[in-house]
């Protein structure tokens, strides 16, 4: 029993010792963030005044209008319509770096959320949306940015590679005489080894053609009946309203 009594003495007395040679030490220096008017947040170097603490470093964009850029500029705000530029061209689209349409990208994608959060606001209150003839110029000017920037990635690939597109492939007839464009595939085995891979076929037997031909037919005839029933149209139009096929 005394030995277990000195052995949690001993222990004891250590732990106090320990803890006089931590008090003893110098401070640790903390990196803290202090605001300044002019500089914003600034690192400052200060000595722990109270008990340790985890200080991290914090790193923010500056914010403009926070939540508000989702919504119309006020001064539009119960406006009938609201003046806005014409889209993007592709002539206008290809004489700007990929610098600049990539940053065109995200304001386009910007102006578009902005005007969706208007189309829904007008739908909620059961008015109509300003000049809601922006949301489709927003829409074209991306579609045809994305035309011009997959421009030059073919270009590019074809510069490198000499591949006109992203994967390569052949066209291929299947059993019915259906031709598709095929995707190359990766194999684990090369194809001229690979049985299963032998053994397709990627032609059609002579007694398809007869029901190509046919689908091909009917497919011309589709065609020539739309272009009829448009041509009778505009026959139709032009009696009913001769005025408007006059020219001044």
């Amino acid at each position: 029993m005394a030995a277990s009594y000195v052995g949690r003495a001993l222990s004891l007395c250590r732990h106090l010792s320990s803890g006089l040679r931590i008090s003893g030490r110098v401070q640790p220096q903390v990196r803290l963030l202090c605001a300044s008017p002019s500089l914003g947040l600034i690192g400052k170097t200060t000595p722990e005044k109270g008990p340790l603490q985890q200080c991290t470093f914090f790193h923010s964009s500056a914010v403009h209008r926070g939540l508000d850029e989702f919504f119309d500029d006020p001064k539009n705000r119960g406006e009938p319509s609201v003046k806005s530029g014409d889209a993007w061209g592709r002539k206008q689209l290809r004489g700007k770096s990929s610098e600049d349409l990539h940053k065109l990208w995200y304001v386009l994608l910007k102006e578009k959320n902005m005007l969706l959060t208007v189309e829904q606001e007008a739908k909620r209150q059961r008015v109509a949306m300003p000049s809601p003839e922006r949301l489709e110029k927003v829409d074209k000017s991306l579609e045809k940015l994305h035309e011009v920037v997959t421009e030059r990635e073919d270009a590019l690939r074809v510069l490198q590679t000499g591949q006109e597109k992203p994967r390569p492939g052949d066209w291929r007839t299947d059993c019915f005489g259906e031709t598709s464009w095929y995707r190359y595939k990766e194999w684990p085995i090369p194809w001229y080894m690979n049985r299963k891979y032998k053994k397709k076929t990627f032609f059609a037997l002579p007694y398809v053609n007869h029901y190509v031909r046919l689908k091909t037919e009917k497919l011309m005839r589709i065609a020539a009946r739309k272009r009829n029933a448009e041509k009778e149209k505009r026959l139709d139009l032009q009696k009913r309203f001769p005025r408007l096929t006059t020219t001044p």
